[in-house]
């Protein structure tokens, strides 16, 4: 292993002592946030697919 490698593993390990487990509150929260956000994505994603594939009938 080279002195890069190592540099960079010592920065890891420095990262994952800082690190702890969420609370459950906290938890919840970020599972609350990232649905909605995979939802509206979604949601958004349906709405241009519905423009994109049912417009041009509508103008024809």
């Amino acid at each position: 292993m080279s002195l890069a490698n190592s540099i960079k593993l010592g920065e890891y390990a420095r990262i994952l002592k800082l690190a702890r487990k969420p609370s459950r509150e906290e938890f919840k929260m970020i599972a609350k946030v990232a649905g909605a956000g995979i939802l509206l994505i979604g949601f958004f994603g349906f709405l241009v697919y519905l423009i994109l594939t049912e417009l041009p009938q509508w103008l024809l």
